[in-house]
């Protein structure tokens, strides 16, 4: 088994392990770290020596060893006990405890929910999230996130001892408290996502780590819960958005906006299951933010080029998105879409409330959306000058070039 299968086994199997241990023993800051240490040993080890026939006792054995040795603080012990862990015969078929609870996958949809804790800030269920449920290392998250791993690990560390002063159990929550718990879960996978395909900052427009760790998850949540339609229409809102990837660069990096894209290089698999989850989340479920946005990706995956986009069905979709759920960058996307449909003044107009809204009047897509919009209108001064303050705004080095290149293009046609 190559490096890669094996990490993709150990993120399968870490919030697998972890629930067993968090259920048994209750203590989830220690269980986890118990874990992190049991996945570094597997990951040394398995490349190297093989996968044991029972890759999960395997871990739940050295992680439980773990955390008793930590609990009885003789670091000497463990080490040793680690040591024989991974010599002992038992490595190549590893029996399970007999006390082991059969595997049905709640332990991962209740460790999604204890990790959305609504006693932790956002940016600590994003890195718990990643933690515990996506099995990722300190060190990976930071990466991802582009901050130093002492930075990252002090983060987990509080979220951590934050669910546990908060007095968490590991139980699913109440029905009432588990649907609003949900679209915490919910939003957290879909800002995963999203700074993996337009990264925030630094030199790369996408981070394939963190889009692919956040459709994984999905997955799993979908598995989970079959019968949400929200659920359902995120995982296809991810599938359709993630299906343009190979299209949005060029040889060079550089960003290519979406109608200029080579739609032969779509992914069209994914395009295909994204299309068929939220065409059937559609038809029993109300409509909810996730599957209208699916929706509306769905008409674009589908349009045969940009000339020949349904603009006013996408129209339609933003309009009942914005009744769904209102919000300025919902505002922004429908403005877009107007204008392609009743020319950019129309557009430009939906914008003009969004420049006091302090949620989005800093932004720099207020900017570049308005600067397109004012190119399409014929005012190319103007445009320029939006592109520039656009793309002083942003701290994605792709975008910068981008929107700089744009507003140099309009300085050469005066």
């Amino acid at each position: 088994m190559t490096q890669r299968e094996v990490e993709d086994l150990l993120r399968t199997l870490a919030p697998q392990v972890l629930g067993i241990l968090v259920r048994r023993h209750s203590a989830f800051s220690a269980c986890e770290d118990a874990v992190q240490e049991a996945l570094l040993a597997a990951a040394t080890q398995w490349p190297e020596r093989g996968v044991p026939d029972n890759p999960r006792a395997w871990l739940l054995t050295v992680a439980g060893r773990r955390l008793t040795d930590e609990w009885r603080s003789e670091r000497a012990r463990r080490d040793r006990e680690v040591a024989v862990a991974l010599r002992e015969p038992a490595y190549a078929a590893v029996a399970p405890p007999a006390d082991e609870p059969p595997s049905t996958g709640d332990d991962s949809l209740t460790l999604f929910f204890l990790c959305c804790h609504p006693a932790l800030p956002r940016s600590a269920q994003l890195a718990l999230t990643l933690r515990a449920v996506g099995g990722l290392s300190t060190a990976q998250i930071a990466q991802a996130f582009l901050v130093p791993e002492p930075t990252m690990s002090q983060r987990i560390r509080r979220a951590k001892q934050r669910v546990e002063a908060a007095g968490a159990r590991f139980v699913m929550p109440s029905p009432a408290e588990r649907d609003e718990r949900l679209r915490t879960v919910l939003h957290v996978l879909y800002l995963i996502f999203n700074e993996g395909y337009t990264a925030s900052s630094g030199a790369d427009l996408h981070r394939a780590e963190l889009t692919g760790e956040a459709i994984r998850l999905t997955r799993q949540l979908h598995r989970a819960l079959p019968d949400d339609g929200e659920v359902a229409g995120l995982l296809a809102l991810m599938l359709l958005t993630d299906a343009h990837r190979a299209a949005r660069t060029g040889p060079g990096g550089e960003l290519v906006p979406l109608a200029e894209q080579d739609r032969s290089r779509w992914d069209r698999a994914a395009i295909t299951e994204g299309v068929a989850l939220v065409t059937e989340a559609l038809t029993w479920s109300p409509p909810g933010p996730y599957q209208l946005q699916a929706a509306i990706a769905a008409v674009h995956a589908e349009a045969p080029s940009a000339e020949r986009t349904d603009w006013p069905q996408i129209v339609a979709l933003y309009r009942v998105l914005a009744a769904v759920s209102p919000n300025p960058m919902v505002t922004l996307n429908r403005a877009a879409a107007v204008a392609m449909v009743d020319g950019p003044r129309a557009g430009l107009a939906l914008l003009a409330p969004l420049d006091t809204d302090e949620r989005i009047a800093g932004h720099h897509r207020l900017a570049a959306v308005r600067a397109h919009l004012l190119e399409l209108a014929g005012e190319r001064a103007a445009a320029r000058e939006a592109y520039l303050l656009a793309a002083r705004r942003t701290t994605s080095l792709p975008e910068r070039r981008y929107l700089e290149v744009r507003a140099a293009r309009l300085a050469g046609d005066r």
